[in-house]
């Protein structure tokens, strides 16, 4: 579901052809808050290795699939990537987070563009009383470095570096994820158990928390599991 911004139509400024640009957040159900999302891999340019080819963590990903697929839902995935660009964007967002206790950045794409960290940068310091996760594979590129430690020095982002492992390999990082079988892992990691929840988060808010080093998510759908029974053999010849 796509919730269009409450406060948007009051603050943003028409477009030249006279239009009214709209925050358009996403609340997934099973999600405990909303969020902002773009088109998946379009604007994930860390999803491919040096040779061009998908990361494994991307190469089974949840946000290409099922309703990820269909106009409606990509609609306002593919408007994001525009609207964030408007001068009056960052005012929107932090009226919009008003009543927000919790927000996630990226249910689906990441902080492709360094002027867009740069505005996330800014909401995010603009709304204390919001307790931000930002998952990204960003850290991969230099330029990004700067942004990424200042929103990892708020006390209000938990900024999750990726791995693109499917088998519980993890990154450096104070905040970090990964994605793993129940057999990989790491010894180090809070397992997310909304796997055994119909994927929901209930109660859990370990993605936010900074005190957690390393979140561990069990992948999940026939694609990942078939990819992470190919690496595992791939690995370990078992």
């Amino acid at each position: 579901m796509v919730r269009l911004g409450v406060h948007s139509g009051l603050t943003a400024k028409p477009t030249p052809t006279g239009d009214i640009p709209m925050l358009k957040l996403s609340k997934a159900s099973k999600m405990p808050c909303r969020s902002w999302s773009l088109q998946a891999l379009d604007t994930c340019p860390a999803s491919r290795d040096a040779s061009g080819a998908l990361v494994p963590a991307c190469s089974g990903c949840y946000a290409t699939t099922g309703n990820y697929r269909f106009k409606n839902v990509r609609a306002p995935r593919e408007h994001n990537r525009d609207d964030w660009k408007r001068d009056s964007w960052c005012d929107d967002m932090v009226a919009e987070l008003d009543n927000d206790r919790y927000f996630r950045w990226f249910d689906s794409g990441d902080m492709y563009d360094i002027r867009l960290a740069r505005k996330i940068l800014e909401v995010c310091e603009r709304t204390p009383w919001v307790k931000h996760w930002i998952p990204t594979r960003m850290h991969k590129f230099s330029k990004f470095g700067l942004v990424l430690a200042r929103l990892e020095s708020l006390p209000n982002v938990v900024v999750r570096l990726s791995s693109d492992s499917i088998t519980g390999e993890t990154i450096q990082g104070s905040t970090t994820s990964t994605i793993a079988t129940l057999d990989t892992v790491p010894t180090d990691a809070v397992v997310c158990e909304a796997y055994t929840r119909e994927g929901k988060c209930d109660k859990c808010r370990a993605c936010w928390d900074k005190s957690v080093s390393v979140v561990c998510y069990i992948g999940h759908g026939r694609s990942m599991e078939k990819r992470q029974r190919e690496s595992v053999i791939a690995t370990t010849g078992a």
